[in-house]
């Protein structure tokens, strides 16, 4: 997919820990998504802090630190690509549940150009 799932509908919202729970990418308006080994996210969670780490599709290692905030996590984040390059930055991602019951993430970022982006993470299982 080139574009978040405009389709996509959160039935309602969370309050489940991340702690030891991985998701994939499914969708993202910066990049298109190799369904087919897309991006993994395991994240950890303490007290309202997040980290954890990321590999797949375009990134061969990425990690992530942040907080919580009741069912908004705000994190920093920085990655290398299977092409050498880095990146990092910043997002802000609303927690939700799907109509199959899965978590998912939406989340809301800038590339470095300044054009804002919008992902789509689901719960793995």
């Amino acid at each position: 997919m080139t574009t978040a799932d405009a389709s996509h509908q959160n039935v309602r919202r969370p309050s489940i820990a991340l702690d030891g729970k991985s998701f994939d990418m499914i969708s993202s308006t910066s990049s298109a998504v190799d369904a087919a080994a897309p991006t993994r996210f395991l994240y950890r969670e303490a007290d309202g802090v997040l980290w954890g780490d990321y590999t797949g599709d375009t990134v061969t290692v990425g990690r992530f630190v942040g907080r919580r905030e009741d069912d908004e996590l705000h994190i920093s984040f920085v990655h290398r690509g299977v092409d050498g390059s880095t990146a990092q930055g910043s997002a802000v991602s609303q927690v939700s549940i799907d109509e199959t019951g899965r978590l998912v993430l939406t989340e809301r970022y800038a590339t470095p150009d300044g054009a804002e982006h919008i992902s789509v993470c689901r719960e793995v299982g």
